[in-house]
C-alpha cells in the first residue's frame, strides 16, 4: 500500500473524469486519474462528435478525450493505468484495491467509471463499432441522414432510439429476437404506431458487412417463427437467413453501469445499478453520493441522457463538491487542533 494520501482521485478517463480532473486540477488538488480498462471511455468509440459545444466543424471521439487529458494534465492531473476493483469508503482515508494489485488512499473520490454499452455478438461487430454500428441514436442519427437503418432490441431503449431515428432515416427497422416487447406500452405503441418504423419479429443479427473505409454497408439477420433464432441455430435447428442492405446499424439492448466495485460500501445505487446522486437542501442535484467524499458524474449516474456534453458538466459538478468536501475536512482538522 502507498504511504501517499491523494486529496482526489477519479476513477474513469472519459469525458466526466476528464472535467473533474481539470477542474480538480484548476483548484490545485493535484488529482490522480485512474484511467481504467478503456481509457477515454466510450467517446472513443465514435469517429465524429459534432454536438459538442466549441466544435462547429465536429472533432474526433479519441481527439476530444486526447485534447481533455492535454487539459488536465496541464494543470497538474497525473494519470495511472488501473481500475477500482473493490473500496473501503468508510471514514477517512478512503482505500482503493486496483486491478493492478496496488492498494491507494484518499481523501475524496469522484466515481466517473460510465456505463458500458450492451453488444449482442454480431459479427464484425468489434471492427464496425463507430464505424456505422451505433450505440447512441441522438450521438450518431443525423450520420445516416436518408439511411434504411436497423435497430437491435425490444425494450424503451430501442423504442427510443428507433423513434429519434425517424429524424433522418429514410426507414428504420426494428429486430426483435421474439413476438413480445419488453418495452413499455406507450414506447411501445409510438413505435408501432409510426409510419416509419417497422418490425422484423422473431429476428436476430447475426452479422454485420462493411468496412472502416465505406462503413455498414448490410446486415445478416436470421430468423425463426418460435423466436430465439440464434439459440435455435446454434442447436443445429435450422433457421432462415436474409442478407438485407443498410446504411446503420444501432445497438438499443441497453447499458450496464460498470459500479460493481461498490458492492457494500455505502453508495446508493437502484436496481440497474447507476449511483443515485443525491439533492442539496433545495432539492437541487449535487455530484455527491450517500456517501461522505465520494462524488459520482457521468454515464454512471446518468441513465437517461449520456451525452458527452452533460458528462462534462457533471464532472465539474462533482470535482467542485469535492473541492468544497476537502475544505470542510481542512475546517474539522483546524477545529480539532484548536480545541
Amino acid at each position: 500500500m502507498s504511504e501517499d494520501i491523494h486529496d482526489v482521485v477519479v476513477a474513469g478517463s472519459g469525458i466526466a473524469g476528464l472535467s473533474a480532473a481539470v477542474y480538480a486540477a484548476r483548484a490545485d488538488l493535484d488529482p490522480l486519474v485512474l484511467e481504467g480498462d478503456e481509457p477515454g471511455g466510450q467517446l472513443t468509440l465514435t469517429t465524429d462528435v459534432e454536438n459538442f459545444l466549441g466544435f462547429p466543424d465536429g472533432v474526433g471521439g479519441m481527439e476530444l478525450v486526447q485534447r481533455g487529458k492535454e487539459q488536465a494534465e496541464r494543470f497538474g492531473a497525473t494519470f495511472q493505468h488501473g481500475s477500482v476493483e473493490s473500496a473501503t469508503l468508510d471514514g477517512q482515508p478512503k482505500e482503493l484495491t486496483l486491478s493492478t494489485g496496488e492498494t491507494i488512499r484518499t481523501r475524496a473520490l469522484v466515481v466517473a467509471t460510465g456505463a458500458s454499452a450492451r453488444w449482442v455478438g454480431a459479427e464484425n461487430e468489434s471492427e464496425l463499432m463507430g464505424y456505422g454500428l451505433s450505440t447512441c441514436a441522438t450521438c450518431d442519427g443525423a450520420f445516416h441522414r436518408g439511411d434504411d437503418v436497423l435497430v437491435i432490441g425490444g425494450g424503451d431503449s430501442a423504442m427510443e432510439e428507433a423513434l429519434f431515428l425517424t429524424k433522418f432515416a429514410e426507414s428504420v427497422t426494428i429486430v426483435h429476437r421474439r413476438e413480445e416487447l419488453r418495452a413499455s406500452e406507450i414506447m411501445a405503441e409510438r413505435a408501432r404506431e409510426h409510419e416509419d418504423i417497422e418490425f422484423r419479429w422473431n429476428t436476430e443479427l447475426q452479422a454485420l458487412h462493411g468496412s472502416q473505409e465505406t462503413g455498414v454497408t448490410g446486415a445478416t439477420l436470421v430468423s425463426h417463427p418460435d423466436g430465439y433464432p440464434r439459440e435455435k441455430a446454434d442447436a443445429g435447428v435450422d433457421v432462415d437467413t436474409e442478407t438485407v442492405d443498410v446504411g446503420g446499424v444501432f445497438y438499443g439492448v441497453g447499458h450496464t453501469p460498470n459500479t460493481d466495485f461498490l458492492e457494500g460500501t455505502g453508495v446508493e445505487r437502484d436496481d440497474s445499478g447507476y449511483i443515485v446522486p443525491q439533492t442539496d437542501a433545495d432539492g437541487r442535484p449535487t455530484g455527491r453520493t450517500t456517501v461522505d467524499g465520494v462524488f459520482a458524474a457521468g454515464d454512471v449516474a446518468d441513465p437517461n441522457y449520456r451525452q458527452a456534453i452533460t458528462s462534462a458538466g457533471t464532472g465539474s459538478m462533482a470535482a467542485l463538491d469535492a473541492e468544497e468536501y476537502l475544505e470542510t475536512l481542512s475546517e474539522r482538522k483546524r477545529q480539532r487542533i484548536e480545541a
